[in-house]
């Protein structure tokens, strides 16, 4: 079960935009993502390349938590706004829902939910 000062660390972390250090520091070796409903992303070093392709494809990401964390064993649910700046200076907003399982102070699955659709406005 994840300490809340651990799961602030962490939200902390990509409020300041270090999305691949939150990666490195909190997400166990075999820890996986699902994108919806998507095949899974498994491995910390595949997740932090992934993020890394997601970083180099826009000029900025910003991500803004709303509301508090929740915490219930080994479960947290946060839900998240997200902001993607293209080079183009087009920006767009996703919400989602993170849905993560921890196994003591490490990520081992995230699941993310989320209208697709809100990319394309």
């Amino acid at each position: 079960m994840p300490s809340r000062e651990i799961v602030e660390a962490f939200a902390k972390r990509l409020e300041d935009g270090d999305f691949v250090g939150a990666i490195e520091q909190f997400y166990a070796p075999d820890a996986a993502t699902y994108e919806n409903n998507a095949a899974p992303t498994v491995g910390r070093e595949a997740l932090a390349a992934k993020e890394r392709g997601v970083l180099a494809a826009t000029k900025e990401v910003k991500a803004a938590r709303i509301g508090p964390s929740l915490i219930e064993g080994d479960t947290v649910a946060t839900r998240w706004r997200f902001s993607f700046t293209s080079a183009e200076g087009v920006v767009r907003t996703l919400d989602e829902i993170a849905w993560q399982t921890w196994r003591g102070d490490e990520l081992i699955e995230e699941r993310f939910y989320y209208d697709p659709k809100q990319l394309g406005r």
